[in-house]
């Protein structure tokens, strides 16, 4: 089976034709969110519109249907050590919660991670909505964990001489494991790893995942990759990746930013 490729089509035929069963260490997907919006941006000099729909003719039980037979191949794909991350919102994670849960089976969740970000736009009729949901599922009853850490800024200085208190220009802090609730900046307009696509991801949150979730020389795959943001996470950090999209123009970024011919 082929690595360090890009496949440009659907992802269900992609891994029927080119993906062998119990290959992958680690998926992470970020498919449509059923917000029935058209996503576009205008970028570059050359004003390139660059755009992809996430509109759907039936209610929010058709877009299940279409992401379990999706679903049910990844497990299928993954080692019987590997994982999956799937990133949603609010509009559909409750009810693929429910669809996860009884293809990977209720007790293989491991994490809801909840992605915090500060972003414009708020509402005088509810709570802005600042989150993402990332579930996250084990095939078997052993997966790969390396625990991370952050820093945990102190309120006060309090100088105890046997805590492992470090300083920065941010205050005084110590390292401690990461918890569920993640606080990651998203890709803003001056952000340099910008590709001028919708709905793109941080780098800085899919190097916590495949940190965490997989080891050097492991494979990585992404069957709605966007424009690769996974994929060049994953290459950065020595892992093998598989990338699928059926968008040309993110395929086409893609290529670009991984240097791939």
């Amino acid at each position: 089976m082929q690595t360090n490729v890009l496949y440009y089509g659907d992802n269900l035929e992609v891994m029927i034709r080119h993906i062998e069963n119990n290959s992958i260490d680690l998926i992470y997907i970020d498919p449509p969110f059923f917000s029935s919006k058209l996503y576009e941006v205008i970028y570059g000099d050359a004003k390139e519109k660059r755009m992809f729909e996430d509109r759907w003719k039936g209610d929010v039980y058709h877009y299940v249907n279409w992401m379990e037979p999706r679903l049910a191949l990844m497990r299928e794909k993954l080692k019987p050590t590997g994982t999956i991350f799937i990133h949603l919102d609010w509009h559909a994670v409750h009810y693929m919660k429910v669809a996860m849960d009884k293809i990977f089976g209720y007790g293989n969740f491991i994490n809801e991670i909840i992605w915090h970000y500060r972003t414009g736009g708020v509402s005088t009729h509810y709570f802005a909505r600042k989150h993402d949901n990332i579930l996250w599922y084990a095939k078997g009853d052993r997966w790969i964990f390396n625990p991370q850490k952050e820093k945990s800024y102190m309120m006060h200085k309090y100088g105890f001489k046997k805590s492992d208190f470090k300083e920065d220009e941010h205050g005084q802090y110590s390292m401690t494991y990461l918890h569920d609730v993640w606080d990651i900046p998203s890709v803003g307009s001056a952000t340099s790893e910008r590709m001028g696509y919708p709905t793109q991801k941080p780098e800085e949150l899919l190097e916590r995942i495949i940190l965490a979730s997989s080891n050097q020389g492991d494979l990585v795959a992404d069957f709605f990759c966007g424009t690769g943001t996974t994929l060049a996470v994953a290459k950065k950090l020595k892992r093998r990746w598989i990338g699928v999209d059926n968008n040309p123009k993110a395929i086409k970024l893609a290529k670009k930013r991984l240097d791939f011919k």
